[in-house]
């Protein structure tokens, strides 16, 4: 591993962590397929497991006081992690090219449905009453097809959550995928001591820039914070697209 291969992989968790902390997600979809590069994609996926379930646990209990109902939270956290475990076990039997490719097309059309109709949204009653399902469902993404971002931050999106319940709802719900999946990548032998020991180091450039995140999205608007998830659904959209076609 040369100079380059280090400053290169920094730079990606570094801009995974601005990411993060400034939406409450993406740093996987940014960090992951450069750490593969540089590492091979066991190894990225094993260093980031670790590394989302530090970042989840920190914004999960930063904002935990912008849980504005914690049966809500509690239900969308539960069912992912439920259904992470369930995803697993689909994963031998499932075609991840065609998961990946419906994924993408789901999400593609809610970008343009958004864009088309922008004031529809979830109701926040309604929406509460559906939390476990749709986790569950993210889950099942997550364990059988590797991301959760296509349902779970879509759903939350279409919830119009104000920016703070968003990124502590969304951590909830992160955190409890990662105390799925860590404990399966070790029995697996993905996730070694070495590679727990690189994330780490990893996390001086993840939590450096976080905060950096978090300042820059204070001085935007809702309207703006909407925008953004919306680029990062579509980045989302882009990087499954390319999976299911490669």
């Amino acid at each position: 591993m040369t100079l380059f291969d280090i400053i290169l992989a920094a730079a990606a968790i570094a801009l995974g962590g601005f990411l993060k902390g400034a939406t409450g997600a993406g740093a996987p979809v940014v960090g992951v397929p450069i750490l593969a590069i540089v590492f091979g994609v066991p190894k990225a996926v094993a260093i980031f497991s670790v590394l989302n379930l530090m970042s989840n646990t920190w914004q999960a209990w930063a904002y935990r006081d912008a849980w504005s109902n914690i049966r809500f939270v509690g239900s969308f956290a539960i069912g992912g992690a439920l259904g992470a475990a369930a995803g697993s076990v689909l994963l031998a039997s499932l075609s991840t090219d065609v998961l990946m490719g419906g994924l993408a097309c789901i999400v593609f059309f809610y970008i343009g449905l958004r864009l088309r109709l922008p004031d529809w949204k979830i109701d926040r009653a309604p929406g509460e009453r559906v939390a476990g399902p749709v986790g569950f469902l993210a889950g099942v993404m997550q364990g059988a097809g590797g991301i959760s971002a296509p349902v779970s931050v879509t759903f939350l999106n279409a919830m119009r959550l104000e920016r703070r319940e968003f990124i502590g709802t969304i951590s909830a719900f992160f955190f409890m995928m990662s105390s799925f999946q860590i404990p399966t990548l070790i029995a697996l032998g993905v996730l070694s001591w070495e590679r727990a020991g690189l994330a780490v180091l990893a996390t001086i450039p993840l939590f450096a820039a976080m905060p950096l995140g978090e300042r820059a999205a204070r001085r935007v608007s809702k309207e703006t914070f909407d925008k953004l998830i919306l680029i990062l659904l579509t980045v989302v959209a882009l990087r499954l697209m390319y999976s299911a076609l490669t």
